[in-house]
């Protein structure tokens, strides 16, 4: 019984294909001391060599404020940096416009991008580009992504076997507000890139991310206005796509991330609220089939507040991190484990 207790207290048990797992919390932290700007959103994380991080967000007055640009720490020993300013979105003497959703992805080969928007809003936004060879200690100049390419709109892209990368994105349409996704692809350098279209009409979604299974089967969950995650599948390796569907995940019109984890779970971090509920409470949940989600722990859980726009990524390690924003003040940054319970295992004598 005192095992059993101890697990409910770091965790949440779930059962998923008859294997039951629980979640611990390793780490819980602000990245920032002193936040130097009144407010912060929409986070990106990367994992480093040598057991090092770095992550990014836009940062400034306010979201859409011309003073808005993209800000950049790293994590060593434990410890974050003092956040810098990277990129702005000032185009000459008078004329400057907000940054927008950040996203970080770090090749197979170690090459580093960090992708983002600038633009007056995200119906006429812009995709821009930088890249660094040394893990984000240098960046090289900002270029504007090729035409009608807007690179991934807030989730981290996924490298295929090949190479080439594929970056979930979306548009908001200047007239009627629409939403769609679709996804770029581009070789292993961020050139020649090209749009893979998705038939939406029925949903309205944008911000989708990847997940992928065996047998080149892939997964698109995305963000909507019909209170649920959206769901799409490919058997192709993402070269086409079927129709859209709801999962059983609740959406309140808010930002979610997905990750494909080393033991084939998958995992997402999502407000698990309906429209008009807020973003005062983000949980994760894992599925074995992209199916059925099972919620495995509560990253909050409070009755006002926001707590929205995660990222998530897994380490060799199989540690999870991830960040998220801390009602628009600061950004957190979490460790967790999900690990196969032993609870179900007959106890020893020593422990009966």
């Amino acid at each position: 019984m005192k095992k059993i207790f101890l697990l409910l207290l770091l965790g949440t048990c779930i059962d998923t294909s008859a294997q039951t797992y629980v979640a611990q919390l390793d780490k819980r932290v602000m990245i920032m001391d002193n936040p130097p700007f009144p407010e912060c959103h929409a986070s990106t994380i990367v994992l480093l060599p040598k057991n090092r991080q770095i992550a990014a967000w836009f940062g400034g007055t306010e979201e859409g404020h011309k003073d808005v640009g993209i800000w950049v720490a790293t994590c060593e020993d434990g410890k974050w940096s003092a956040p810098k300013e990277v990129a702005n979105g000032v185009i000459d003497e008078t004329l400057r416009y907000p940054c927008w959703n950040p996203v970080l992805f770090r090749t197979k080969a170690g090459k580093l991008f960090l992708y983002y928007k600038v633009g007056p809003n995200p119906r006429e936004w812009w995709g821009m580009m930088m890249q660094s060879a040394n893990n984000g200690k240098t960046w090289s100049k900002p270029e504007k992504l090729p035409d009608g390419m807007l690179g991934p709109i807030k989730n981290k892209p996924v490298q295929l076997k090949n190479g080439d990368i594929l970056y979930p994105t979306s548009t908001e349409s200047t007239t009627g507000n629409i939403w769609h996704i679709h996804l770029e692809k581009s070789d292993k350098d961020a050139r020649n890139w090209t749009r893979i279209p998705i038939n939406n009409d029925t949903f309205q979604v944008i911000q989708p991310s990847i997940l992928e299974y065996p047998n080149d089967s892939m997964q698109l969950l995305s963000r909507s206005r019909q209170n649920y995650v959206v769901q799409t599948w490919s058997t192709d390796k993402g070269a086409t796509w079927g129709p859209l569907s709801v999962t059983t995940l609740p959406n309140p019109n808010s930002g979610t991330d997905a990750v494909t984890l080393k033991n084939g779970l998958q995992a997402i971090v999502y407000n698990p609220l309906r429209k008009g509920e807020g973003r005062s409470k983000l949980f994760v949940a894992i599925s074995s089939d992209g199916q059925q989600w099972k919620p495995v722990f509560s990253l909050e859980n409070e009755t006002k507040g926001e707590y929205s726009y995660p990222a998530i990524v897994q380490g060799e390690d199989e540690r999870i991190h991830i960040t998220y924003t801390a009602d628009r003040k600061n950004i957190r940054y979490v460790i967790l484990r999900i690990e196969q319970s032993k609870i179900n295992e007959p106890l020893k004598p020593e422990e009966k």
